[in-house]
């Protein structure tokens, strides 16, 4: 598979406009990325941006604490899908996970993965690899395959680190060959995104897209 791919192309700022995600949904366009990785707010605008182009729009449920209700999440995925969602990204509720209720954090996934694949659609679970002991990591991606969701996810690109090596390989091992890895945070030039694949990742959340495809180096944290 060609590096262009693995990439979902995003733009999650606070202060994101709409010219910059037009911006966005023409680089992928051009680049021929997986997808867009936009604010739900943005759903509706880039899937009629992206329409017949083969990229697919991503958005984030939950983000960027994970902490929000079930219920809550379950609306954010089933809105986003309405407005041409085709993959979601949801934060594990990492407080749950912390107060050692795995319970709750394996319902939280397994109820998003209904939403889901109950229309075709992919979930991604972005466990904040950051904030997690070895165990949490491990724990997490073990409910993860339990609750069948399509991706394990290691960051938002919002809290103190992003993706290292170590975590993609951890994860890898834990979910096996068949689930995705998605390694986010932090990748912003080729030889990175060519670790993180080598590492076990199946998809890459950047901004600095353009920039790794072509062999360059961006700036941004995402």
């Amino acid at each position: 598979m060609e590096l262009n791919q693995y990439i979902d192309h995003t733009l999650l700022k606070a202060e994101a406009t709409l010219a910059q995600v037009e911006k966005l949904c023409q680089e992928a366009r051009d680049n021929k990325f997986a997808s867009v990785c936009v604010n739900s707010y943005y759903v509706k605008r880039a899937a009629a941006f992206l329409q017949g182009s083969g990229v697919k729009v991503c958005t984030v449920v939950g983000f960027p604490l994970g902490a929000s209700t079930m219920e809550t999440k379950r609306f954010e995925a089933m809105k986003a899908i309405a407005d041409g969602a085709s993959e979601i990204d949801m934060v594990m509720n990492i407080s749950a996970s912390k107060s050692g209720d795995w319970q709750y954090v394996l319902d939280d996934m397994s109820s998003l993965a209904q939403v889901c694949h109950a229309q075709g659609k992919i979930l991604k679970v972005i466990l904040e690899t950051a904030l997690l002991t070895e165990e949490e990591k491990r724990k997490a991606c073990e409910l993860a395959v339990k609750a069948q969701v399509d991706f394990v996810k290691t960051s938002t690109g919002f809290s103190t680190a992003g993706a290292t090596e170590a975590d993609v390989k951890l994860m890898r091992l834990i979910v096996g060959k068949d689930m995705g890895v998605k390694a986010s945070g932090g990748i912003r030039d080729t030889a990175t995104a060519k670790k993180m694949i080598e590492a076990g990742a199946t998809r890459l959340g950047t901004s600095a897209s353009v920039e790794i495809v072509h062999g360059g180096s961006g700036t941004s944290s995402y």
